[in-house]
């Protein structure tokens, strides 16, 4: 099969389902600096930094297990420097690291905080996107 996929544009939109939904949406706005991009209703809102979409879904109570699929979600910046700012912010707002800010052996930079619901966010510098977004 020679035929080549259509092009597209990478991951810019993660939908989250979240019993802790206020202070979800709090975090993302008042910590990472996300605007709302449209809230159809009290139970669901579309965020942005404005080259994304992050949707938050109220959820009564968590659906199957605990265990996910998802992993992490990473927000990019610019340089290195910028992820020992960001760890900073963050402990200077109350929020325990998951983990310290290091250098990966690739030349990246990350550390991690969980958001209010328990999902994992990596702040991470990486030289081949950073420095092109």
């Amino acid at each position: 099969m020679d035929e080549q996929p259509p092009p597209h544009l990478g991951l810019r939109h993660i939908a989250l389902t979240v019993t802790a939904f206020d202070e979800t949406k709090r975090f993302y706005i008042e910590l990472l600096g996300f605007h709302v991009e449209w809230e159809p209703d009290a139970d669901n809102v579309y965020l942005t930094s404005g080259s994304d979409n992050l949707a938050l879904h109220r959820a009564m109570e968590r659906k199957g297990s605990s265990d996910t699929s998802l992993d992490h979600l990473g927000v990019l910046v610019r340089q290195a420097s910028d992820v020992d700012a960001w760890a900073g912010f963050f402990e200077n707002h109350g929020v325990t690291l998951v983990s310290q800010p290091r250098t990966h052996r690739d030349g990246a930079r990350s550390f991690y905080v969980d958001d209010p619901d328990g999902n994992r966010v990596q702040v991470i510098y990486h030289p081949p996107i950073s420095k092109s977004s």
